[in-house]
């Protein structure tokens, strides 16, 4: 062990942003593990033993302790208050002695070791700090760039790390080009043998909350709530908005000046359609304004079993059912109401 490989060691533990502390600990007990195997005397496996390496120098001394006692029965880990007291007359009965015992070639053996020890433990920590790094960022939004697809996987830089973005998670005719950077939702973090694992998704509706805290002010500062997201990712998302404040109209605060807020949202979700809509306490308001842009006449809710009919215009019918029934079936979604549509001409 010298200076030169004390320096290269705390560089690394620099630029990996880990503990001094740790490596050098860890080396202490690897130092003391490596002594009692290959120095201690037969039967002294168990001997008290101290390793003291400067951390400047690189220098190792190794002491053996034992403990003053009147009468020595165990040489190993006993000394005698007599002999005690040659190396310093104050010790007394039960304090500990140093004495060192620091091998001739201990230097040589430690540098081996020392560098397995030291690899083994940054790639240790290098794996808690990146997985502790992004446990915390866990449903929440983060920026990668594409590097591969495989299997079906589209591997995604995060800087430390690549996510994972499965099939499942990817956008229905989205492509995902090499170095394209995309904005993502972290489903999950996990910690496997091999490091951490992330993650992440472009369907999750949470994706569209984050995007929306990001744009809109009023709704990091909580003064507009989002509600409920109702997504099929790719196509048409529904978002129910609320204001705690009456002077703040909840639906402009999210489209934005000239729709801008909403426009950056559509153009990160490569187009995806997004109606606002405003949350109300009262079922059958929240129901008919779940159904835009189609406009309803009258709502009537049943309480018990959760459902509600509706009426609207007969001009306005397929609106209020969408396209292959998308409408209706992602205001159910949103409000957690059965909803039965019926045109004007049919209820008469």
């Amino acid at each position: 062990m010298n200076e030169e490989f004390i320096g290269a060691l705390k560089e690394i533990v620099k630029e990996k942003g880990i503990s001094e502390d740790l490596i050098f600990n860890t080396l202490d007990d690897a130092l003391i593990a490596a002594y009692k195997k290959n120095y201690a005397n037969y039967g002294t496996a168990a001997q008290n033993v101290r390793v003291s390496m400067n951390r400047e120098t690189g220098e190792i001394h190794v002491y053996a302790q034992k403990v003053v006692v009147d009468e020595v029965y165990d040489e190993v880990t006993e000394i005698s208050l007599e002999e005690a007291k040659d190396i310093n007359p104050r010790y007394q009965i039960e304090d500990t002695v140093e004495i060192e015992v620091t091998p001739r070639n201990f230097g040589r053996v430690a540098a081996q070791l020392a560098k397995q020890v030291v690899i083994q433990r940054i790639k240790e920590a290098e794996r808690n700090i990146i997985y502790n790094e992004f446990i915390e960022k866990e449903f929440d939004i983060i920026t990668g760039t594409v590097i591969r697809k495989d299997k079906g996987n589209v591997f995604v830089d995060l800087g430390r790390i690549e996510a994972i973005l499965g099939p499942n998670e990817q956008m229905s005719g989205e492509e995902y080009n090499f170095n394209e950077k995309l904005k993502l939702y972290i489903v999950e973090v996990k910690n496997t043998s091999k490091g951490a694992q992330v993650l992440v998704s472009r369907t999750h509706p949470g994706l569209v909350k984050r995007l929306f805290e990001l744009e809109v002010p009023e709704i990091y500062e909580g003064i507009v709530e989002i509600k409920s997201i109702a997504r099929e990712a790719g196509s048409r998302t529904k978002i129910a908005v609320y204001s705690n404040d009456e002077s703040v109209d909840p639906m402009g605060a999210c489209v934005g000046p000239k729709g801008a807020r909403v426009q950056n949202i559509v153009n990160e979700l490569k187009n995806e359609k997004i109606d606002i809509i405003k949350w109300s306490k009262l079922p059958e308001e929240y129901i008919a304004n779940s159904l835009s842009p189609a406009k309803v006449l009258n709502a009537v809710v049943d309480e018990e079993n959760k459902s509600a009919r509706v009426v609207v215009d007969d001009s306005q019918l397929s609106l209020a059912i969408g396209k292959e029934g998308q409408n209706v079936r992602l205001a159910a979604k949103l409000t957690g109401w059965k909803i039965d549509i019926k045109s004007k001409s049919q209820v008469e």
